[in-house]
């Protein structure tokens, strides 16, 4: 399915998930001589031989990698950033679970672990992406039909079946049913024609009818109203669902207002993920309803959903009524100021805001204010904030700052692609000062000069576990690019990339003053002169 984006041109991104093959047998070798080699944790709890620290190290690796994946699975579209953190966590953890128990219990209880996962979670996902045939689909599904299996969640993505496979599954999902309780269907039905795909989705929703599921993913399955009705039989018999996956579904304005229908309760709804459909404003409304009947949501994506300014509205009261959101997503819609106005007043109510998303919105300065007003004085555990291609000026810096100057937990911020120039750059960055744990800027295509680059960089640098700034797309001079390079030598692969830096572009704005009446095209002079006016500005001060 195409849909036509409104934001404007992104920077080419980096997928950080998941590891190469090569990358994971390092990570093997790492833990192998963690586990066997002297330490002050092998010291405590005893080292294992160098045989039985691989074999560990192995299984340790592949239970953190499955996690995960697992993580990564539930937001395709991201960098894979919180896969790999998470990889990390786990391996760490494991690791010390393992010394811990003692030379003696450490192979017997990773084996249980692992024993547990698989008789538990049935994937056929990975490998490569094809049709199914009856007779694979017998061989591929026949673990699922020994008795007294433990089977609580099954993955059938990344496979498509046609009519002779899904008569092949009836049987089993069926016998299967009431001990399920998450299952994923996403990407399906690939290829095939559109009465056959609605044939097998009325089939696996007639099977699954009356299943108590806690987690729904139908995703990618370009499903629109006649797939999400065809699904009707298995979505009206789900009252405890607390996850529901509709991404990238081609879900129009009726198939919105189908699953509004068709979802009898949202009660215990913790999860929705609606990213990348062509809901537009009517169907967008019905999705509010949604909402609106989920007190309990915890994680809202409506990104890339052509949601328009009234609609936004209607959407950011319907929020209001979540008080326990963590997550929200609404990036890549046409929103603008009223409807982030209108934002900024729910934002007031969710206290417990962890991530929040809001890119490419035409927010422009004033919707901007309203909402950094809003968090500073809420979402005190705030990690991530991105608000890239808002069309925000150095105007509303000040605000942002103080807004950013009061979240001491976060992690990552984006404001690419926006206009804060040197002026808004460096008042960012005095208040990102005290955020020891930073690990990500990106201030790309800021119309970003020397000063301010120079500025960004000798705060970021000096944070523990700092991973990358961004700031590419620029207007840094060669001098300034070599003196932001020189601060991150002692740091490999902090720094991104410089090669859609434009060193001369500042004399396309030589006709665009700054606040002292000189001209912001003025050169290493004016960089200087913008330096020394910054250099005394406390965060949060108001012009």
């Amino acid at each position: 399915m195409e849909t036509t984006s409104n934001s404007k041109h992104r920077p080419f991104s980096i997928k950080l998930w998941p590891p190469s093959e090569s990358t994971r047998l390092v990570l093997v070798q790492r833990l192998t001589n963690n586990l066997s080699s002297n330490s002050i944790f092998t010291q405590k709890y005893g080292a294992l031989n160098k045989e039985d620290a691989e074999e560990n190290a192995k299984k340790i690796e592949d239970i953190a990698f499955n996690v995960a994946n697992e993580q990564y699975d539930r937001e395709p579209d991201g960098d894979g950033g919180a896969a790999v953190q998470l990889y990390a966590k786990e391996c760490s953890k494991l690791l010390l679970e393992v010394l811990k128990r003692g030379p003696e219990e450490k192979e017997k209880e990773l084996a249980s672990q692992n024993n547990a996962s698989a008789e538990t979670f049935f994937d056929i996902s990975k490998g490569q992406r094809a049709f199914i045939k009856a007779e694979e689909a017998e061989n591929l599904l026949r673990p699922l039909k020994e008795p007294g299996n433990s089977y609580t969640k099954i993955c059938f993505s990344n496979r498509s079946f046609g009519l002779e496979a899904a008569r092949v599954a009836e049987p089993i999902l069926v016998s299967l049913k009431n001990q399920l309780k998450e299952i994923d269907l996403s990407d399906f039905i690939a290829g095939r024609p559109e009465t056959e795909a609605l044939e097998v989705m009325n089939i696996f929703s007639a099977a699954l009818e009356g299943s108590v599921l806690k987690s729904l993913n139908l995703s990618n399955n370009a499903l629109g109203e006649k797939g999400v009705r065809a699904f009707g039989s298995l979505l009206k018999s789900q009252s405890c669902l607390e996850e529901l996956y509709l991404m990238n579904d081609g879900i129009s304005e009726e198939a919105a207002k189908a699953v509004c229908e068709l979802i009898p309760s949202t009660e215990k709804l913790k999860v929705l993920h609606f990213h990348n459909n062509m809901t537009g404003d009517e169907g967008a409304l019905a999705i509010s309803d949604v909402v609106k009947r989920s007190p309990f949501l915890e994680d809202f994506r409506c990104s890339s959903t052509r949601v328009g300014s009234g609609v936004g509205v209607a959407l950011a009261k319907a929020l209001e009524s979540c008080t326990n959101l963590k997550k929200l997503d609404l990036r890549d819609n046409m929103f603008g100021v009223e409807a982030g106005i209108a934002l900024s007043k729910a934002f007031s109510k969710h206290l417990d805001l962890v991530e929040v998303y809001l890119s490419y919105l035409n927010l422009e300065d004033e919707g901007t204010v309203a909402i950094a007003n809003a968090l500073k004085e809420s979402a005190p555990s705030l990690e991530v904030l991105e608000m890239a291609g808002n069309d925000i000026t150095a105007d509303a810096a000040p605000t942002i700052a103080a807004c950013i100057a009061a979240k001491q937990h976060l992690t990552k911020l984006n404001l690419a692609e926006n206009e804060l120039k040197d002026e808004g750059t460096i008042q960012i960055s005095k208040a990102l000062e005290g955020h020891t744990l930073l690990k990500e800027v990106d201030m790309s295509t800021n119309f970003i000069r020397r000063a301010g680059a120079w500025h960004l960089a000798q705060v970021v640098v000096q944070k523990p576990g700092f991973r990358l700034l961004n700031i590419n797309g620029n207007i840094i001079s060669d001098d300034g690019v070599d003196e932001v390079k020189e601060v991150f030598k002692k740091y490999p692969g902090v720094l991104g990339s410089f090669d859609e830096n434009d060193p001369e572009g500042g004399d396309d704005d030589d006709d665009d003053d700054d606040d002292d009446g000189e001209k912001s095209g003025g050169g290493e002079a004016n960089e200087d002169e913008l330096e020394s006016k910054m250099k005394n500005l406390e965060v949060g001060q108001e012009e």
